[in-house]
């Protein structure tokens, strides 16, 4: 009971939001029309019922005025119906994608809220795969909620209609056994309500596993799906290294455990289909076996019968609507499942995020002091320490240090992204930063969009873009800024990397970080990239991880992180006896 309890809570935290949300009059009038049909559905299948009667009767006394009306009376009561169920559909389908597109703007908004997405990955949240959360388990879960829910709808009303029914008619045609009549009173309602409680029991015992196997699917699905997308954007360096076979053997691995799992649930859902089926076939039959003897005893008349059959499986079929739709709900509750995780997973990022370990407080004018830092690994390592260190206003500065000292998670820290650790990193209220990678992203669609992301593609003029092209040594590409493509895969990582810099000319932040940004280009072109930076960007004080040697006439100062003890310590270079020099690292 209190997992019923658990689940139904935990259904309802997800689905209420929408109703009381911007589109809630919207999402509320829909189910509103939709739960209307479904009861005027509901009150039409009574009036099939009584139909029954009228008709067979008719056909046993060879009545044909009364069959030929009752012909037309079905007739109209079928038009309604099909008008009904149609206009149902389609409004049910209006409101999923009303309530999807709110969904998934909201969990968009969550994950993609101020690095929720970067550090739900570090700190390795049990909400894998959240393209598939977004993308598939919101569509699965309106489309599961709003069948569940009308279909118990339906099951409530149509038992509380047919109940009342199926109690007259059980004492209009009461039970006889042996010639003589049984008197109990409703037999044919508790003969109902027995065969629906087996069967609901059996099957539960039969189809618990469903939820947890249908749970590890849509995991195992995504993970494949993931790793085959991950071959496809690396497909350059695979083909370089002839990792064909490798990479053969480790999709093939990843789908052997989707279809593993896929064995183990078309086994069990063989034995549920097994049961439900002879469980469907036997309810047919059933109530003609309870009301014959009467019939045959002539205390009921064909009408009666039939009316009666109909009356019973109404019934049962609402007493068994989990029979019948325990696979849905299965597929139901390791949906919701997956949403709550994925939800918690948010909200505990978003925690850490609102009581970090490393504040970052606004500072005067006058540059970035990292005060009392201590940055450390997601489970708590050390990694680097800062006391007094500051980045003055229009400086240059270059970082060195062995590789893996953490240069690199020390821009994390500064952009606001590592929040692991304790101290303040001290920043300019209106202060513009802007972090460069060494393999810079660019989205699919147009290299002007491309070039000036994350602004939106009209914030520079084609002049400007083609300007800042020229300046970078990529002219050919001024001609292509309407060009659409996957611009990570057709452009070489120099020539992204070029790209990178062309974006921070046209942005020109108050502080630029570049962390190895020009690894891929030979040094005389790096040197003369710096030189622009230092010329274009006379205001902007420039942070940079690279060689010192290529680099040393362009700063006016090092910082060395030099090992103590198991982390590492930012000094600047006139500070140090012996530091510990490297190449760039993460």
């Amino acid at each position: 009971m209190s997992n019923i309890k658990g689940t139904l809570a935990t259904a309802w935290r997800i689905a209420a939001p929408y109703f009381s949300a911007e589109d809630k009059w919207m999402g509320r009038g829909l189910l509103a029309a939709v739960v209307v049909i479904e009861l005027a559905v509901v009150g039409l299948s009574v009036l099939f019922n009584r139909w029954n009667n009228v008709f067979y009767n008719a056909l046993q006394e060879r009545n044909y005025d009364v069959f030929t009306y009752q012909i037309i009376y079905f007739c109209v009561l079928a038009a309604i119906w099909i008008a009904l169920k149609v206009y149902q559909l389609y409004l049910n389908q209006w409101l999923q994608i009303r309530w999807r597109k709110w969904m998934t703007e909201r969990y968009l908004g969550g994950w993609l809220h101020d690095a929720n997405h970067y550090q739900m990955q570090l700190t390795g949240d049990a909400a894998d795969n959240p393209d598939q959360r977004i993308a598939e388990d919101t569509q699965l879960f309106v489309e599961r909620t709003l069948a569940l829910g009308i279909g118990l709808l339906n099951a409530v009303v149509t038992l509380a209609s047919f109940v009342v029914i199926l109690w007259g008619l059980s004492n209009e045609a009461p039970l006889h056994l042996f010639g003589q009549d049984v008197p109990i009173p409703g037999y044919l309602v508790w003969g109902a309500l027995i065969y629906a409680a087996l069967g609901t029991a059996l099957t539960h015992w039969i189809g618990s596993p469903l939820v947890d196997l249908n749970f590890r699917q849509q995991r195992y699905e995504a993970d494949f799906r993931f790793n085959l997308v991950r071959a496809r954007e690396n497909a350059e360096q695979i083909a370089l290294l002839r990792g064909e076979p490798a990479e053969r053997d480790k999709l093939a691995s990843r789908f052997s455990y989707v279809a593993e799992n896929f064995m183990r649930i078309m086994s069990r859902t063989k034995r549920l289909t097994a049961f439900t089926a002879s469980y469907s076939q036997a309810s047919i039959i059933f109530p003609y076996i309870l009301v014959a003897p009467a019939f045959f005893a002539q205390k009921v008349q064909l009408g009666g019968m039939m009316q009666t059959a109909s009356a019973f499986s109404s019934v049962q079929d609402s007493l068994s609507f989990f029979i019948t739709a325990y696979r849905t709900l299965a597929e139901w509750q390791s949906v919701l499942q997956r949403l709550d995780g994925f939800e918690r997973a948010i909200e505990g990022t978003a925690t850490r995020r609102d009581n970090p370990g490393v504040m970052r407080v606004p500072a005067p004018a006058g540059g970035i002091e990292l005060k009392d830092l201590n940055l450390t690994l997601p489970a708590g390592a050390p990694l680097i320490s800062a006391d007094g260190f500051k980045i003055g206003d229009n400086e240059r500065t270059l970082i060195v240090g062995p590789s893996g000292a953490g240069k690199s998670t020390l821009f994390r820290a500064i952009a606001g992204i590592w929040p692991f650790g304790s101290g303040s990193i001290a920043i300019p209220a209106d202060a513009t930063l802007m972090m460069l990678p060494q393999r810079p992203y660019f989205p699919v669609g147009e290299l002007r969009a491309a070039i000036v992301y994350p602004a939106e593609s009209g914030a520079f003029s084609d002049t400007q873009v083609a300007e800042v092209l020229h300046e970078v040594g990529l002219p050919a590409l001024a001609e292509r800024l309407d060009q659409h493509g996957h611009w990570n895969r057709t452009l070489s990582l120099g020539e992204q990397q070029r790209l990178g810099l062309a974006r921070a000319l046209l942005h020109a932040p108050q502080y630029l970080f570049l962390d190895e940004a020009t690894a891929s280009l030979d040094e005389p072109s790096e040197a003369a990239l710096y030189k622009l930076l230092d010329r274009k960007l006379p205001g902007t004080t420039i942070v940079s991880i690279g060689h010192r040697s290529t680099l040393e006439a362009f700063h006016q100062r090092d910082a060395v992180l030099s090992r103590t003890g198991n982390g590492f310590t930012l000094q600047d270079r006139a500070k140090t006896a012996a530091p510990e020099v490297g190449l760039a690292g993460s």
